[in-house]
């Protein structure tokens, strides 16, 4: 069946009314809808994967992108709104996963249904997350560099000056959105939360990722990958068949 638009920022590559469950997938930075393009075929008919195709990005690139995470959180919740009606899951990998947490907030604040399960990966705990250096004002080799570090762009594109320059500008807002995050108190969320992790992940440790669990009452789980931090590409098929069984598990 092919991929269907429900709005600009929810999207659907692979149709399935009958779904039990909905999966909202948030993208790490500089990412599109795209991202998750290939998860549908190899998650259960139950589960339907609706990507977020954030400002900036793929067919919103003329859009400007957001520079406060907790401005686009509320967005994000906004838009969401009309596709609550079955019970759903909030994935985001690296920049995603902090989006993720603040939406799950701004759904609390705004009264709406809450999240099954909330899915971070690959980011260090909210309230810790200030520890990071910020990258967003590096010039642009220096900036290029910090992206080569993550390993996460391919060295092509990475040396590809022109389609740098084309991406630059939704890279920079994504990572000023991050460097300038300031965690804000509340009660913590009351939901089942599953961490996830690249082993060899140089930039988010183990410690960084366990403190998440003070983000909620529920049930907390960490589960370290093979991989580096974008273990999520590389050993995606691991993080899926957990993803699966998790949110199959659930009381929904």
């Amino acid at each position: 069946m092919s991929s269907r638009v429900f709005s600009r920022w929810v999207t659907c590559p692979s149709p399935n009314p009958g779904a039990a469950m909905r999966l909202f997938c948030l993208p790490f930075a500089g990412g599109g809808a795209s991202t998750y393009r290939l998860w549908p075929a190899a998650l259960p008919s139950w589960l339907e994967v609706c990507p977020v195709q954030l400002p900036g990005r793929e067919e919103r690139y003329g859009e400007p992108a957001y520079t406060s995470v907790i401005g686009l959180s509320r967005a994000v919740a906004r838009e969401l709104a009309p596709y609550l009606d079955k019970p759903f899951a909030l994935f985001g990998h690296s920049m995603g996963a902090l989006l993720a947490f603040e939406t799950a907030r701004a759904l609390r604040q705004a009264g709406a249904r809450a999240p099954a399960a909330l899915l971070a990966s690959a980011y260090p705990a909210p309230q810790d997350a200030v520890a990071r250096t910020p990258i967003h004002q590096l010039p642009d080799a220096a900036f290029i560099e910090e992206m080569r570090k993550m390993e996460g762009t391919p060295e092509a594109v990475l040396a590809n000056a022109e389609l740098m320059a084309f991406m630059l500008p939704v890279l920079r807002a994504d990572f000023q959105a991050c460097d300038t995050y300031v965690f804000a108190a509340e009660p913590p969320l009351d939901l089942p939360l599953a961490v996830y992790g690249g082993a060899e992940d140089r930039e988010v440790d183990r410690a960084a990722l366990e403190a998440w669990r003070e983000t909620t009452r529920g049930a907390f789980s960490l589960h370290l990958l093979p991989g580096g931090h974008f273990f999520v590409q590389t050993h995606r098929d691991l993080l899926l068949a957990d993803i699966a069984e998790r949110l199959a598990a659930l009381p929904v």
